[in-house]
């Protein structure tokens, strides 16, 4: 395989306590009762978003449940949030988050690379609508920015409702889905490195009672990268059909096509240290590509059988296949993968009373299933000459069944949430041998929970305290060539959750402790990528304050602590710092639209990701410099000009407009730039 191309001090928090006080726009303190809480997202999907403010949601619980009663900490990129970064990728969208880490490898249109609380999520911490989006070694499904209604971020163990997931966090990307009301929307983008990309978003009722609607969603797009010869080029098409033959009841088909070419090979020549990393590409050019194809088609189905009971369904078969050449002074290879998946997930909800004793019950089966399969070749030395190495395969299938229940209490000001899951591993994995192919079985069995205890002032301030635990089998082997072993975690976690009464403003900060037993972490220190498993443990704070005003300004800030321990790894490393993780990291984005008087509409974004050491090794021998980005937007509503030009706005979006470029090294390989700056002019009509 490849190299791993995938993959100051305390800053003040006094900013965010400034920003959290001046917000504005009503919010109700009183408790939601359970059962009776109002979807109003556009999409009628459980998620309820005002500008940057998350409001309720299903993420961390599974019913519709205001964001400040979660016991865990969330973080959400609302919609309002995406239209005005206008991100080109997952890992762009997630820079403003607390406790998620990007830009580790540097540049990579390949994948979204990205960390939760000191923790690899790349391969099995994204779920989309709520079912687990699978990952292998060689096999990641592209996310696509523009399909998305909103991003929401789960913090800590959650395998009590959701299964196999990493132990820091799950990232649910909300999928766009059929409006009631007709929503029409034309956008073309240009920009930095000959940017050419065209959106299509079309949505609303198929038929004159409105029991049928339909959604299309599509992006095509050619691109090149800072790297030269290296392409980010992107075919996209989402359909989606929602029947809803009464308010009881409701089911929507999902579809998804992606087809896309990228480079291979992403880093750069360098050597021992940051510093020593050049601006020229390692790859050979004529040797470089990577193409894959994904699809996916799945359902959803709710019905409300009466004031107590109802019950969910979602299902989804998704697939990819990549074909991929990759290239480095030292080697080049070919290989190709494949990927199959099945997800889904089914419960029956319960709210009921006992006396003054409020309850909310979730019984539930899920089943997942993946076969996946790569071949290939590689080359050492091919500019000085050499056989190549024997063509590997590896196979795998996977089946993994989960019964799992929910409780949550609410006596008063009191919420207690009770959890438990049973999951079952089933797996085969084929890998080449000496004398031959080798098959080896996987059977394992774990039992996960969670336990939390909150109480809601009438003030709007929700301190918890919560355990959990989780539970995650891994797809593909180690460098000895054995089946990756399932990575177990449990979480200890102190958290205090701020609405602030009579503002539109909400304010977040936990402290937690995660251990973590074999978890599958990358390492290239030989030049190549391969997984490895270390027991690690993970401490930190976060705090995030997020409001949206009615004098149109809106702001998401937040500041990160985290220190990740290497418990047990390779020789030398016990005691050190995970590579790539920096203790210190802060970030604030704010976004102001003039609402009144000759220029309104006209609005302008500015914001800055500050990313505090790391280092580029486990042996804690190589040190990454810390580095700060600024990003920023302009924006115009064009209806302000003339009536005709009504739904029509302009927006220019920069990323690191300072183009600061460093040098970076991750797992220890040295080869790796930050990316550098990036502008996007828009131009948008929604009628």
């Amino acid at each position: 395989m490849p190299p791993a191309s995938l993959r100051p001090r305390l800053l003040p928090v006094i900013p965010l306590a400034i920003l959290a006080s001046t917000a504005a726009s009503a919010q109700d303190p009183d408790p939601v009762v359970l059962g009776t809480i109002e979807v109003e997202a556009e999409s009628d999907q459980g998620l309820v978003q005002d500008g940057y403010v998350p409001v309720s949601g299903r993420i961390g619980s599974k019913a519709e449940t205001p964001f400040v009663e979660v016991p865990q900490s969330v973080s959400v990129i609302t919609e309002r949030q995406l239209d005005d970064r206008n991100p080109a990728t997952l890992e762009e969208a997630l820079g403003y988050v607390p406790g998620v880490r990007i830009g580790a490898y540097g540049l990579d249109p390949r994948y979204d690379a990205f960390w939760i609380r000191g923790f690899d999520a790349t391969y099995n911490g994204i779920f989309q609508d709520n079912l687990r989006r699978f990952a292998a070694p060689t096999g990641i499904f592209r996310s696509e920015p523009y399909g998305l209604e909103a991003v929401e971020i789960l913090k800590g163990p959650s395998s009590s409702l959701y299964g196999a997931s990493t132990a820091g966090g799950l990232v649910n990307l909300v999928t766009k889905k059929p409006t009631e009301q007709p929503f029409r929307e034309l956008e073309l983008q240009v920009g930095s490195h000959e940017r050419k990309q065209a959106n299509l978003d079309l949505s609303g009722p198929a038929n004159e009672k409105g029991t049928l609607l339909y959604r299309l969603t599509g992006v095509l797009r050619d691109s090149e990268t800072q790297i030269d010869d290296y392409p980010d080029n992107r075919a996209y098409i989402a359909p989606a059909v929602t029947w809803k033959p009464s308010e009881d009841t409701t089911l929507t088909i999902l579809g998804e096509y992606m087809d896309s070419k990228v480079g291979s090979t992403a880093h750069y020549v360098g050597g021992p240290d940051p510093e020593s990393v050049t601006n020229e590409p390692e790859a050979d050019p004529n040797f470089n590509d990577f193409t894959q194809e994904q699809y996916r088609i799945g359902y959803e189905f709710s019905h409300r059988f009466n004031d107590t009971f109802s019950f969910f369904s979602a299902a989804r078969y998704a697939g990819l296949k990549n074909d991929q050449k990759y290239s480095a002074r030292a080697y080049h290879g070919y290989y190709q993968s494949q990927l199959d998946t099945v997800a889904t997930d089914n419960f029956l909800q319960a709210n009921y009373d006992s006396g003054p004793v409020r309850h909310l019950s979730i019984l539930g089966f899920a089943y997942s299933w993946a076969d996946y399969e790569e071949d290939g070749i590689q080359v050492n030395t091919p500019w000085q000459g050499s056989t190549p190495d024997p063509v590997f395969v590896e196979h795998q299938k996977q089946h993994l069944y989960g019964l799992y229940a929910a409780h949550r209490i609410d006596y008063e000001n009191w919420i207690l949430n009770l959890g438990g899951r049973y999951d079952w591993l089933r797996a085969e994995t084929t890998t080449p041998g000496v004398g031959g192919r080798t098959t080896t079985d996987q059977d394992e069995e774990e039992f996960s929970w969670r336990a939390a205890l909150s109480y809601r002032t009438d003030w709007g301030l929700v301190p918890y305290v919560s355990y959990s635990t989780s539970f995650t089998p891994n797809i593909g082997t180690v460098v000895d060539g054995t089946p990756a072993k399932p990575t177990v975690a449990d979480q200890k976690e102190l958290g205090i959750k701020y609405e602030l009464p009579d503002y539109n403003a909400f304010v977040t900060a936990s402290l937690f402790e995660i251990e973590h037993k074999d978890g599958v972490v990358f390492d290239a220190s030989s030049g190549v990528n391969e997984q490895v498993q270390e027991d690690l443990t993970s401490r930190g704070f976060e705090i995030e304050a997020v409001a949206s005003l009615d004098n149109g300004l809106s702001f998401v800030g937040s500041y990160t602590y985290t220190d990740v321990e290497i418990d047990k790894g390779a020789q030398g490393t016990e005691g050190n710092t995970l590579n790539a993780i920096p203790r210190h990291s802060f970030s604030v984005y704010a976004d102001y639209t003039i609402q009144a008087g000759t220029f309104r509409g006209l609005g302008a974004g500015a914001g800055v990701r500050y990313t505090g050491q790391s280092y580029g090794d486990d042996q804690n021998e190589i040190t990454n410099d810390s580095r700060y980005f600024i990003d920023g937007a302009v924006h115009y509503e064009l209806g302000n000009l003339a009536p005709a030009l009504e739904g029509a706005r302009f927006q220019v979006n920069g990323y690191n407009l300072l183009d600061k470029q460093s040098g970076l090294c991750a797992s220890g390989y040295c080869g790796y730039r930050d990316e550098g700056r990036k502008v996007i002019a828009s131009l948008r009509y929604r009628f």
